[in-house]
């Protein structure tokens, strides 16, 4: 955020240099402006590049961890699917048994 503010304070310097006309000393003064203006706007790519660089990081974290919940999931679900088929099993011939 303060990166983005720096960035639109030295755009507005740049133009309020810009405005003043053909005075002398004018032409130095844009120069140093349209410096100023590209330093912050690199500053603000760099901002950008690395603010992006953590959420794709932070995406993939969160991608492993859901597909690490989804694997234990289905272990357990694989786990409770054989329970309930032996039981079924168990129940299929205790009821034959007893016929």
């Amino acid at each position: 955020m303060k990166k983005l503010l720096t960035l639109l304070l030295a755009v507005g310097f740049a133009f309020t240099f810009a405005a003043c006309g053909n005075q002398t000393g004018s032409t130095e003064a844009v120069e140093e402006a349209e410096t100023a203006v590209e330093e912050a706007v690199d500053e603000a790519k760099e901002a950008v590049n690395e603010a992006a660089d953590e959420a794709k990081e932070a995406v993939e974290e969160a991608a492993d961890e859901a597909k690490e919940a989804v694997e234990g999931a289905a272990e357990e679900a694989e786990e409770a699917v054989e329970e309930a088929t032996e039981e079924a099993k168990e129940a299929v011939e205790s009821a034959t048994d007893s016929q």
